[in-house]
């Protein structure tokens, strides 16, 4: 019997190494220690039943019953409490590896309490056609600086060309982050430095083109944003990897989101290149990027098989005009047909790339700046890129009023033209129409309007329903609670919330700030 006991240690013995074999070599996911768990528990209960019986005739006489019982009760308690722990203790990447190998584990999820974000309380008594028919231009008043510091964007780019890199590309990283290691700093090459530098005034791209040279990045847990930086990135040859980047741009790992100006503002600090962003954009300008050899990353919607609307980022690699297509490098789905690229129509790409008020991130050299200003031409002004956004928006909505996207990308624009009462008003019409409720885990900007006309009910309004959505896991969910709690008078509940927000990113400049202002 004793033998047969040490058996059975031996037996847990080794599935345990297996498991710790499997675990480390499989890039450290939990989710790859099931099957292990499922042996050594079939396995080691087995065992005890089998030899409860066997040797029956050794031992009291219901020994092999109350051992079943007993088996039978672990592992009910077990399972109650591994249900419990994967529930409410296990963090949301690793629910996700689970659910990955087990589908049925999603049942097991609570389900989020809202699928749309919370429509506005008060009717606007402006009507949907003074809206639309209201004037796109208007005088521009100038962004805070805690706002500009909250939602960065590039540094803007010169009036007009220049021939050598401006004082901006040369400056150090700040004291506030860590230099790039020797071997991440990229230095032009003599593929890169050949491609010409002039950009033809009126542009017409040929029928079809492509960027070689791309590296495709695999993405860990809600990591597009740091992968696909890297796979963009890989083109000027970049060595680092993507947790490097994603230690700058989501120190804590279930961070949902990135935005565009953090990976720019790490691209241009902690790399030898630089880069831009816009909101605004369009499929021409995609193509003269591409045909100039410009890596470009875009923000889009997703809806992934067995899952609701999130938020993705694509490196943009090709296009074909005859068929009508963009090749993308995705860092989740892969890189398509014999690493070609997978496929989007310019249908597909443009409907689901509006969800993001057309956002993209070009990635250049520092000697072809004057080339990305002409390719950029009006948008070179990061004012006029927010005035075409709006025109474009205003456009969509006048074609399909029940669009929520054209709405939200209206006020998005106008906020960052400082217009925020018309922007809160096109908020209030975009709540209306059912957003999904993580489109506020990537975009801010209605927390900023609302705030700056003191509608702070609305504000937190749209905190609470990112608390109970997974935007627990948003640094700026707690940001913009700490604005309202501040601007309220309530100073320690506000330095508690801007706290959060550090826990969350440590480098999340605006709410180090505001927590000094707060005391």
């Amino acid at each position: 019997m004793l033998l047969w006991i040490a058996l059975i240690f031996l037996f847990l013995i080794v599935v345990a190494a297996f498991a710790g074999l499997s675990y480390f070599s499989g890039g450290q996911r939990l989710a790859t220690l099931i099957p292990y768990a499922g042996i050594a528990i079939a396995g080691g209960s087995l065992a005890l039943i089998i030899g409860a019986i066997v040797f029956r005739r050794r031992l009291p006489r219901l020994l092999w019953l109350w051992t079943t019982v007993i088996v039978l009760v672990a592992l009910g308690i077990g399972g109650v409490g591994a249900v419990w722990a994967y529930r409410t203790v296990l963090p949301p990447r690793y629910q996700t590896q689970f659910m990955q190998e087990v589908p049925l584990l999603r049942a097991l999820l609570p389900t989020p309490q809202g699928g749309a974000v919370p429509t506005v309380a008060a009717t606007s008594a402006i009507s949907v056609e003074d809206l639309l028919s209201a004037p796109l231009i208007a005088a521009t008043p100038t962004a805070s600086i805690a706002v500009e510091t909250i939602l960065p964007t590039a540094t803007p780019l010169p009036a007009s060309p220049t021939p050598t890199p401006t004082q901006a590309m040369t400056l150090a990283p700040t004291s506030t982050t860590t230099p790039p290691p020797t071997s991440a700093v990229i230095a032009p090459t003599a593929a890169t430095t050949a491609i010409s530098q002039q950009v033809v005034d009126n542009f017409s791209a040929p029928t079809t083109s492509r960027i070689y040279g791309f590296t495709h990045i695999k993405q860990g847990w809600n990591n597009c944003g740091p992968a696909n930086v890297t796979m963009a990135l890989s083109y000027y040859g970049w060595r680092e990897d993507q947790d490097y980047a994603a230690g700058f741009l989501r120190p804590d790992e279930e961070d949902k989101n990135v935005s565009p100006g953090e990976i720019v503002n790490f691209i241009n600090e902690q790399t030898g290149v630089r880069a831009v962003t816009r909101i605004g954009g369009d499929l021409d300008l995609l193509k003269q990027f591409i045909v100039n050899n410009i890596p470009v990353i875009i923000e889009r919607s997703y809806a992934p098989e067995g899952y609701d609307w999130i938020g993705h980022y694509q490196t943009v690699v090709g296009y074909d005009d005859s068929a009508r297509i963009f090749y993308v490098y995705d860092s989740y789905l892969g890189t398509g047909v014999a690493g070609a690229g997978l496929t989007e129509s310019y249908t597909d790409f443009d409907s689901e790339w509006q969800a993001f008020n057309r956002v993209f991130i070009a990635i250049y050299e520092p000697a072809r700046e004057a080339v990305v200003q002409s390719i950029l031409g009006e948008r070179t002004d990061v004012m006029r890129a927010n005035e075409i956004a709006l025109e474009t928006a205003r456009g969509e909505a006048r074609a399909d009023r029940q669009n929520p996207f054209a709405w939200f990308n209206m006020g998005t624009a106008l906020t960052k033209l400082g217009r925020y009462d018309e922007a809160a008003r096109y908020f209030d019409e975009a709540r209306r129409l059912n957003l999904p409720f993580r489109m506020l885990w990537y975009q801010f900007y209605p927390f900023q309007a609302y705030y700056e006309i003191g509608r702070y009910d609305d504000v937190i309004a749209l905190v609470n329903n990112n608390l109970v959505n997974g935007g627990q896991y948003v640094e700026e969910t707690y940001y913009w609670q700490g604005r309202v709690l501040a601007a309220q008078g309530s100073r320690t509940e506000a330095a508690a919330a801007f706290q959060r927000a550090l826990v969350g990113n440590p480098r999340f400049a605006a709410a180090q700030q505001a927590l000094n202002e707060t005391g």
